[in-house]
């Protein structure tokens, strides 16, 4: 008789690119990908919030997800995407660089993301995983923001859709 051996689970990743540096979302949080649209600004509103689309009658906030990671804004080109994803109930849409594909990786190659010292937040990374010759960064969507930003983004979401 074998032992009972835990089955090694995969999870589905949603995968894409900022610059060089490849990342994953939980594929149960992805809502759908859309093509880069015409997004409409909100005042005074935090610098990495690009403002607003309206998608099918829904407003969704939208986050440069390269400003939200301290990185070098660039202009869209024919492979930006926008990610909606869902952050606490509220839909968010994320501008990516590329989107890759749907990758299952198995629990057991994702591993402890790196810490680089107190002064640098990493909470947002979950988990890594290698994946052939690139390391994955699989992202905590939640952890991106702070409790009061989530809140922030649901009055955006919530006053646009009623006045809609």
């Amino acid at each position: 008789m074998k032992p009972n051996l835990p089955q090694s689970k995969k999870e589905r990743y949603l995968t894409f690119f900022l610059g060089d540096e490849q990342y994953g979302i939980e594929i149960e949080r992805i809502k759908e990908i859309i093509a880069m649209m015409k997004i409409t600004g909100v005042p005074k509103i935090p610098k990495f919030m690009r403002g607003v689309i309206n998608l099918r009658g829904s407003i969704i906030p939208v986050v440069d997800t390269r400003l939200r990671f301290a990185m070098e804004s660039r202009e869209a080109d024919m492979h930006t995407a926008i990610i909606i994803v869902e952050v606490e109930k509220v839909n968010i849409g994320f501008i990516v660089d590329r989107v890759e594909e749907v990758a299952s990786i198995d629990k057991a190659s994702l591993s402890e993301p790196p810490k680089f010292g107190s002064y640098i937040d990493t909470d947002f990374i979950s988990a890594v995983a290698q994946m052939g010759e690139n390391v994955v960064m699989i992202l905590d969507v939640i952890k991106l923001f702070e409790a009061d930003e989530i809140i922030d983004l649901e009055q955006i979401q919530n006053s646009n859709t009623s006045d809609a």
